[in-house]
Formats: structure tokens, C-alpha cells, sequence
């Protein structure tokens, strides 16, 4: 305070009270009213406590440094609780940050690889004359050459020796299959980029059966279903064949198949993603088909008629493989077999049901033990147990 208002009252304590009733302290007014006496020293407190700055004349030096004390430590509190709480959060949100994180970087390079094998597709279509002997309308996927696949795979840390130790599968879904997958010399690699292939698609596919299967227990354990439900399945009867929507028929037919079983069929009917139909139609699974949108075996039996049903992409011939399994009157024992497993709460693997899908192939019994020796061989009860990764991107990435 400037010396010459100073100079204007008697005393150190009258200051004080000039600067309370200047200010409006409440607290002042009330003890004035009551004709109770405020000493120098609570006057000072009482101004510090309402943030007003003293005259220069302090009397109670030491009792405001132990007001100021005790504000500065309760305010030091606040911020070290504020800071405990900060470091917590951040320990606590780590997993979900670092799995973000991974959502991004994995999303980035499969674009970024997306992106460089679209331009040398359309490269490389330019220098072609001669059409290609299978040609689909309206294909605008990309086909990834065995190199850069790898390479990708690599990228995003997907490798099988974690898949088997409990890893899970990238959600990453290659459309084709490379087409120049065989000229990978080494026959294990070859085996395992096919394998790394196939194994998202057909995960896929059985975490949706997984989720229908909730939701249609989830339904019939209702008393009153909705309108959304009804219709739900009435599609899920029709997208099972049942046409006199049976529960019992349509709780055993939705149901997973194994993984180490589509996998071993998957590489016997495709030659290991090297075969004609598998290159050019996307058919993995050798599924014979009598319309038009087939292709033909060059060695066919003349007394047969069929052709080998083509896909635009490779996650259709996984599907229709699900469907062909578990709808097809040919493997209601397969089915029957399943069902019982999972009463008795065991998992179902390929082993378990290579048995009884004989009939897949007109050389039966022979083809069991075809497949049977492919997931011996190749530890294909490994992936019986696989997931997917868990991420925001429902769909995965396609490529």
C-alpha cells in the first residue's frame, strides 16, 4: 500500500480493517456486528484467506506463514493424488493403447502393400495381349504374388509358430490366392503361406456360426420373440435347408467345422493353392457344380457333366464349403457325431470327423486317410484351438 494512504490511519490494524470493509470480507462484517474484537493477527488471516494482499507492516509474520504452510501443502496434496491418479490410468489403459496402436500399424501396411500391388496389376495389364484363358466380369480384386504376401505376413508379425503357441491370427483376408505360389521351392514354406492364408478365412467363418449359435440360444431361451427375430430365423432355417423348421435340426446344422479339417481338405482339393480351379476361381474346396458359372476339368470323364464351382473371392469358397458340410444329407452323421461331442463337452477336431466325410470323394475310405495323414503331417491340430485377433475393423483387412 502506497505511504500516503498509509499515513491516513493510526495503526497497522486499522489498515487492515480499511482493506477488509474495502474488499466486502463477510467474515469482518459478522464479527463487527457481534461486538466481538478481531485481533492484528486474524485480520491478517482472514485477508490471506480471501487472497488480498497485506500492507507492507506484517505483525504476525509467523502466523501467516503457517496459513500459507497449510494452503501450499493441501494444494500440494490435491496435485500428488491428481498425478497417483494420471500415472494409474495410464497403467490401466496401457493394453488397450498398445492394441490400438497395433490396429493402426496393421491396418497401415496392408493398405500401403494393397496400394503397391494395384499399381503393378494395372502395370502389368497394360503389357498383356493375349487374354488369360479364365476371365471373371466385374473382378476387381487384387492378387498378391507369394513374395510380397510373405513379406506382409512378416510385417504384421503373423507367423505360425505363435499361432500354434497361442498367438492369434491377424484378421487379414487375401481375395486370390498367389498365383505364383508353386514356384516357391521349398515345400514347407509353401505349405505354411498357404496355411497362413486360408487360416483367417475359415476363423472368419466359424466365429460368425459362434455368434448365431448365441443368438439363437438367446432366442429360444425367450418366452416372447420379436418381430427382428422372428424374421432372423426364418433366414437362418432357410440358409440351412430346413425347410419344416425344425429347432433340434437347425441347433445340430449351425455349428463350426473343425479348423484343422477345412484346412487339410483345403490342400488336398487345391493341390496347396496350386491348382487351375484354385488359381483361376478361387475354388479351394473342389465343390462340383451342374450350372453354367463352373469350370470344366480339362480331363474330365465324358460320362460326366459337372464342373468345378468358381467364387469371386476366396472367403465365398469357405463359406459354401461351411454350408456344403453342414447342410449336405451326405454328412448327417458328421453332424450327428458333432453334435454329441459337444454334449459331452469336448471340442470337436478334425481327426475326430475326418471319418465321416467319406463321401466327400468318390474314392471314400481311400480319402480319409488322405486327410487324416495331411493334419498328422502337417500338426494341423494345432490351429484347432486358434482365434482371431480381436479389432475394431470388423471386416478385417481384405486384399
Amino acid at each position: 500500500m502506497p505511504k500516503k494512504i498509509e499515513t491516513l490511519f493510526k495503526s497497522y490494524r486499522d489498515q487492515l480493517l480499511h482493506l477488509a470493509k474495502l474488499y466486502g470480507i463477510v467474515e469482518v462484517k459478522t464479527y463487527a456486528r457481534s461486538a466481538k474484537r478481531l485481533t492484528t493477527a486474524q485480520l491478517e488471516l482472514l485477508l490471506i484467506k480471501n487472497r488480498i494482499k497485506l500492507p507492507i507492516n506484517r505483525s504476525s509474520d509467523k502466523a501467516i506463514a503457517k496459513q500459507e504452510l497449510k494452503e501450499n501443502t493441501i494444494r500440494n496434496i490435491y496435485l500428488s493424488f491428481a498425478f497417483i491418479l494420471f500415472i494409474g490410468c495410464l497403467i490401466v489403459t496401457r493394453p488397450y493403447i498398445k492394441s490400438i496402436v497395433n490396429e493402426v500399424k496393421f491396418t497401415y501396411v496392408a493398405e500401403e502393400y494393397k496400394t503397391i500391388e494395384t499399381t503393378k496389376s494395372k502395370k502389368k495389364k497394360k503389357e498383356i495381349v493375349k487374354e488369360q484363358e479364365f476371365k471373371q466380369e466385374h473382378d476387381n480384386t487384387v492378387s498378391l504374388n507369394a513374395e510380397t504376401t510373405s513379406n506382409l505376413f512378416d510385417d504384421l508379425g503373423y507367423d505360425l509358430k505363435g499361432v500354434r503357441a497361442g498367438q492369434k491370427v491377424k484378421p487379414i483376408y487375401l481375395t486370390k490366392l498367389p498365383r505364383d505360389l508353386k514356384t516357391l521351392g521349398d515345400t514347407k514354406k509353401k505349405r505354411e503361406l498357404f496355411i497362413k492364408i486360408i487360416l483367417p478365412l475359415i476363423l472368419d467363418e466359424n466365429e460368425k456360426i459362434i455368434e448365431d449359435r448365441k443368438k439363437l440360444f438367446k432366442i429360444l431361451g425367450k418366452n416372447f420373440n420379436t418381430v427382428g427375430e422372428r424374421v432372423w430365423l426364418k433366414r437362418r432355417f432357410k440358409e440351412y435347408k430346413i425347410e419344416d423348421k425344425d429347432l433340434a435340426k437347425l441347433k445340430m446344422r449351425m455349428d463350426i467345422i473343425p479348423v484343422s479339417l477345412a484346412l487339410a481338405q483345403a490342400a488336398n482339393e487345391s493341390g496347396w493353392g496350386t491348382s487351375r480351379f484354385a488359381l483361376e476361381g478361387n475354388a479351394l474346396f473342389g465343390q462340383w457344380t451342374w450350372s453354367k458359372k463352373g469350370i470344366s476339368p480339362k480331363k474330365k470323364d465324358p460320362n460326366q457333366s459337372h464342373k468345378i464351382l468358381q467364387f469371386q473371392i476366396l472367403k465365398a469358397s469357405v463359406r459354401a464349403y461351411k454350408n456344403n458340410l453342414n447342410t449336405h444329407n451326405a454328412y448327417q452323421e458328421f453332424r450327428e457325431v458333432r453334435a454329441y461331442l459337444r454334449e459331452e463337452g469336448k471340442k470337436a477336431t478334425g481327426l475326430d470327423l475326418a471319418k465321416y466325410i467319406k463321401s466327400y470323394a468318390a474314392i471314400g475310405e481311400k480319402y480319409v486317410i488322405i486327410i487324416e495323414d495331411i493334419i498328422e503331417r502337417n500338426s494341423l491340430t494345432d490351429f484347432d484351438n486358434a482365434n482371431l485377433l480381436p479389432t475394431k475393423l470388423k471386416k478385417g483387412i481384405a486384399l
